[in-house]
């Protein structure tokens, strides 16, 4: 008469951060040589920081709402992601949590920070940069030419990088994003950001002489004057657009 076997559960999907129970095995000889190449490829197998449950993920951190641009547009981020920019680390330090505030929905409980000279276009790559390491359109290597590109690198009728140039309240006139976007990362202290939107910028095509002089104005008025690496890149943009 057949039985049925009991059912297997898998010890492994509870155990991948524990010791397991010893089970005995027959002693086998193996060569040292064999032994040390499998450490080797144990320990490269195992996380070398195993997650620490008491480090909240992204996902549970606490909601901070930003109220940006005279309008006052509304986005929101969690304080963890925020937090990788030392700006808006010490804007969240420095506020207890606010009473909750009720909707239809639920509760809000969180901080808030007000950013009234800010373009809500460029706060909107700032923040895509902070989630994704990257902001739209991305960089992407071009493996066959061995150069850098933008993806979707769409031009318009007169010739000019779509999206290049966003109006800017401040400049009170168009300005290239990446500009702006560079200018907010010295700001908020995010120097990888800097080098990434200096080096989209540099890949954009087309661009008008004035719309460079313009963006070449706000960057000088909104970064130090010891940055001569962005003096010398407008220089080329220009120097490029009349050539």
């Amino acid at each position: 008469m057949l039985s049925k076997r009991p059912p297997h559960t898998p010890s492994g999907n509870f155990t991948r951060y524990r010791a397991t129970k010893a089970v005995a095995r027959p002693r086998r000889i193996r060569d040292s040589s064999s032994s040390g190449s499998s450490r080797r490829l144990e320990r490269h197998r195992r996380p070398a920081n195993p997650p620490d449950a008491s480090t909240p993920s992204p996902s549970t951190s606490p909601i901070v709402t930003l109220r940006v641009g005279p309008e006052k547009r509304l986005f929101a981020a969690h304080e963890a992601i925020l937090s990788a920019s030392p700006f808006f680390a010490t804007k969240c330090q420095a506020q207890r949590p606010s009473p909750p505030m009720r909707t239809h929905l639920t509760q809000h409980p969180g901080k808030h920070i007000e950013l009234p000279e800010e373009q809500p276009e460029v706060l909107s790559c700032v923040l895509e940069y902070l989630y994704k390491g990257d902001y739209y359109p991305r960089l992407q290597r071009n493996s066959q030419r061995q150069t850098w590109e933008l993806e979707d690198g769409a031009i318009d009728s007169e010739g000019q990088s779509v999206g290049a140039t966003v109006y800017h309240h401040a400049a009170r006139t168009a300005i290239l994003r990446d500009t702006a976007i560079y200018c907010a990362a010295e700001k908020y202290n995010l120097p990888t950001l800097q080098r990434l939107a200096l080096r989209k910028q540099g890949l954009h095509t087309g661009i008008q002489c004035n719309t460079i002089l313009s963006s070449a104005r706000y960057a000088y008025a909104n970064t130090p004057d010891s940055d001569s690496k962005l003096r010398a890149h407008y220089l080329a943009l220009i120097i490029r657009s009349r050539g």
